[in-house]
């Protein structure tokens, strides 16, 4: 399994005064924190404004600061989705883009039985080897009605 460091920092993502994504903004962030000791940055969760973005926008911040830490820091790109089939595409996407790692999201409205949980990353991160580990991140509501206890086994399976 693949080391992300010791500090691992999500980034934001900069818009411009226009609303438009500052690449430019978004390399300069992301050499400060490397300088300054972060080892992984996570680009594209929620802290990155991912649900706001398109795609695309998304695809090139990944480029962009993977050009940017090349060999001093690792690189985790948000691509899960509510959309088994989407995180597939975008976890593809992202392997073919080089970064070192993939930050998945539980579906948050679909709120599938373990067994769907289980389904939904096997079918993202079993397909795609050269996207070294796979995160996940997921958030206990009361609401929610699944309880995962045997997520250990099913990462150590996936990874």
């Amino acid at each position: 399994m693949t080391r992300f460091g010791r500090i691992v920092t999500a980034t934001i993502t900069p818009f411009n005064i226009e609303g438009e994504v500052d690449y430019t903004v978004a390399e300069k962030l992301a050499n400060h924190l490397v300088d300054r000791g972060s080892d992984g940055l996570v680009v594209c969760g929620t802290t990155g404004e991912s649900p706001t973005l398109t795609w695309d926008e998304q695809f090139k911040l990944f480029q962009v600061i993977k050009d940017a830490v090349s060999g001093r820091a690792k690189v985790l790109a948000g691509t899960g989705s509510n959309s088994t089939h989407e995180a597939i595409e975008a976890t593809q996407k992202a392997a073919e883009l080089g970064v070192d790692g993939a930050l998945l999201v539980v579906p948050y409205y679909n709120k599938p039985p373990q067994e769907g949980l289980y389904e939904h990353f096997k079918a993202i991160a079993l397909p795609y080897p050269t996207c070294r580990s796979c995160f996940t991140t997921f958030q206990v509501a009361q609401a929610r009605t699944c309880y995962l206890k045997q997520w250990p086994v099913w990462l150590s399976y996936l990874i």
